[in-house]
């Protein structure tokens, strides 16, 4: 390689770390048409997947799941509060703490949403080649995780 000081510059699709930021946006575009007919965007489909897996729970246990700041979360909860899928309580043993349950409306929500993403699975090649690349994935997480603590 050459250039100044004996090499190139990295080019950018060849980097892996940019690979993966675009098809993290081409998703949340291509969910974006799904999600607006249930009412949600992108990050509050993941608050509520997480609370579909397991209702009542903390929103510091939904920030960590989730990988989300309290600052990013926190605007997210009161728009789901508003829109009627989440209500928010302080915990009885713990005031500090702030519960998350779903509403009903936010459990009916769960079987429409999960309809609509099976559909966009189907469009993405099925769920073979998918399940492999999510492993994939996990497993860079995890090593990048490794190496940056």
């Amino acid at each position: 390689m050459t250039g100044r000081g004996g090499s190139t510059p990295p080019r950018l699709d060849e980097q892996l770390c940019f690979a993966v930021y675009a098809a993290n946006r081409a998703i949340t575009r291509a969910y974006a048409p799904m999600l607006s007919e249930v009412g949600l965007t992108y990050p509050q489909f993941l608050v509520m997947m997480a609370l579909w897996e397991e209702d009542d729970r903390t929103v510091s246990a939904i920030g960590q799941r989730l990988g989300l700041d309290s600052g990013t979360l926190t605007p997210l909860l009161k728009r789901l509060e508003r829109a009627g899928f989440v209500r928010r309580r302080r915990d009885r043993a713990d005031e500090r703490r702030v519960r998350l349950t779903l509403t009903a409306a936010g459990r009916e929500l769960g079987p429409r949403a999960a309809k609509a993403q099976r559909a966009l699975v189907c469009r993405f090649g099925g769920a073979p080649g998918i399940e492999a690349l999510r492993e994939a994935l996990w497993s860079l997480t995890d090593r990048i995780a490794a190496v940056a603590e």
